[in-house]
């Protein structure tokens, strides 16, 4: 995302969480009717979910077991389509992996994987950590809860001096799987590219990373993971992703766990369910280059979105590239080019500004800079059910021009439900402290519905503008929102924003001036003054509103303990639901992604 010039709709938000079965399907603990839906509001749901069980991935040919000391590029070339290659556990192999393509189908994978038995991995659908690498802890993030601390992993490292490896896709490379793999760089001072994708551009698919720790190292600039342009049937799973990062030098400025969505080729179905995902720049993004092509159908769930604050310069412990210098901060989740995309159940935690960005947690920008990619959208996109937390800004909503005066095709179609964000703050994580910021010039930003958030800002409620035509057909309604500044600013434009001089017009006029087909209704805005849309609450303080519990953002129901009388916001929703996020889907739907 680079810093924009025109006017936007900012809105701050605290912690994304959804979750769906390992299969696709949707989640137990979501209701019937959604499960069966397809369409989200007005997103459509993805049409194609990627099959990642074991089960649905057969290897009965023989086991090729490769000690440590072989070659291990010569035991793939050899393989037959359904064999399976282990091994050694503990050994580490280094150079360039190279997957060929075989005449494979999906009743013959190649399976590549530790020698360890399946008992001394975690259970499939379960999240492997550095713990099965003999890695306790690293600092500054989450505590593994290792049971045990032994390596049962194989390693495969890339020695290079620069560029990519160690793992490439060989063009048409097919239907291989990756299980208790650790995939790393060595070669102090060495910034690479990547350390997993297709070599060249050229098409791959149906490849699956499972229970695999892909990782940088602390200092040293690895800009990504694994690259996904020009693949489809990709599957990511219980996997562990870390130490992705740039520092603030010319030549490496953005890093990301997993990317993709350039090129000509066709791009998606895409799977990334059960994994920790970090990243200095995004954790995720999809777009931002040169495209003919636009993936889609993308399952994004039960992730944790993690940035250390230890990178957070001041921080105790701060830990900054080799030269001193921090590591370039951007966004946890951003869009450029995708369509039909589901994120649902994940955790987003930490993003600042600083560098070029103003740290928001999730960015939906679809974007043709220099007009190499006309085609590029960000359409029917599913948020929900989610958690975000300690960020400088919660969404950014933004149809806007990009370098050299190209717009992309479209921006539209998406459905934000059931989010509860807290710790939006300005001043601890230096940006702007908001909850949404939506900016539109062209194409024109259509058919959005936010619905049941909660959120709590530190600086600005909103801070929108249009440049042009209205925004279309939008739908705010049954969210549990606060400030401590603004409530509507302006930002920028001049007098051909529509937000220009907001104070002036107040909320209600901003609104009319920038959306037409709005619908503002049954939300709780705390703190709020002046005139908004007729049918909504204004409670004065967070006391008012009737919390049962701290920072779980439930509303009271019963008296007892800590509820002296029912909220009175409590089932006052458009659908007879409490206003605000529902808590009990959010807390069934993220369990366990921490």
């Amino acid at each position: 995302m680079t810093v924009l010039r025109e006017t936007w709709l900012l809105f701050s938000v605290f912690v994304c969480l959804v979750s769906l079965p390992r299969d696709g399907s949707v989640s137990a603990v979501i209701p019937a009717a959604a499960s069966q839906a397809k369409f989200d509001g007005p997103a459509e749901l993805p049409r194609v979910y990627v099959k990642s069980a074991v089960a649905d991935t057969p290897a009965p040919g023989k086991v090729v077991q490769v000690a440590a000391g072989s070659n291990l590029q010569n035991a793939i070339d050899s393989a037959a389509c359904g064999d399976i290659i282990k091994l050694e556990a503990g050994a580490v192999f280094t150079g360039h992996l190279l997957l060929p393509k075989k005449p494979c189908d999906d009743a013959h994978w190649i399976i590549i994987r530790t020698s360890a038995s399946d008992d001394a991995l975690p259970a499939e659908g379960t999240r492997l950590t550095p713990c099965y690498a003999g890695i306790a802890s690293l600092p500054g993030r989450p505590d593994f809860h290792c049971t045990s601390v032994k390596n049962v992993m194989a390693k495969i490292v890339f020695a290079g001096k620069a560029g990519s490896g160690p793992i490439f896709f060989d063009e048409g490379a097919n239907h291989y799987r990756l299980i208790g793999i650790e995939v790393t760089r060595e070669s102090p001072g060495a910034s690479i590219v990547a350390l997993a994708g297709p070599k060249g551009w050229v098409p791959a698919d149906h490849i699956i990373f499972d229970r695999v720790w892909m990782h940088g190292v602390p200092q040293d600039e690895t800009r990504r993971g694994l690259f996904l342009s020009g693949t489809t049937y990709m599957a990511v799973v219980d996997s562990f992703f870390s130490d992705f990062h740039c520092t603030a030098m010319v030549a490496c400025v953005d890093s990301q766990a997993i990317s993709g969505a350039a090129g000509d080729l066709p791009m998606g179905p895409y799977k990334i369910v059960n994994n920790f995902l970090e990243a200095s720049g995004e954790n995720i993004i999809l777009g931002g280059g040169a495209a003919t092509k636009t993936p889609a159908d993308i399952e994004i769930r039960h992730n944790h979105f993690f940035k250390p604050m230890i990178w957070l310069a001041g921080q105790p412990g701060f830990v900054g590239g080799s030269n001193g210098k921090p590591f370039i901060v951007k966004n946890n989740f951003e869009l450029k080019n995708a369509e039909r995309v589901l994120f649902e159940g994940n955790v987003l935690e930490g993003s600042w500004g600083g560098f070029s960005q103003a740290g928001f947690s999730i960015v939906l920008t679809p974007k043709n800079a220099n007009n190499e990619c006309p085609v590029c959208r960000v359409t029917d996109v599913t948020i929900r059910y989610c958690k975000i937390v300690h960020v400088s800004g919660g969404f950014l909503i933004a149809n806007v021009e990009g370098a050299g005066g190209s717009y992309a095709a479209a921006g539209e179609r998406y459905s934000v439900h059931d989010v509860v964000i807290d710790d939006i703050d300005d001043k601890k994580y230096n940006g702007r402290g908001a909850f949404m910021q939506i900016s539109a010039t062209q194409p024109i930003l259509r058919d959005v519905k936010i619905d049941h958030i909660t959120a709590l800002s530190t600086r600005v409620l909103f801070n929108m503008g249009n440049k042009g035509q209205k925004f279309q057909n939008i739908a705010f309604a049954n969210n549990l929102i606060g400030f401590h500044w603004k409530q509507i600013t302006n930002t920028g434009g001049g007098e051909i924003s529509c937000a220009f001089q907001a104070d002036r017009k107040g909320p209600a006029g901003v609104l009319k001036d920038c959306v037409d087909s709005l619908t503002f209704t049954n939300n709780a805005i705390i703190n709020g003054f002046g005139a908004w849309p007729a049918g909504n609450f204004f409670p004065k303080d967070i006391e008012e509103v009737g919390l049962a519990s701290g920072r779980e953002f439930r509303l009271c129901r019963t008296k007892d303990a800590v509820c002296q009388r029912s909220s009175k916001y409590a089932a006052a929703g458009t659908d007879g639901k409490d206003i605000g996020a529902d808590m009990d889907l959010i807390n069934a739907a993220t369990e366990g992604v921490i």
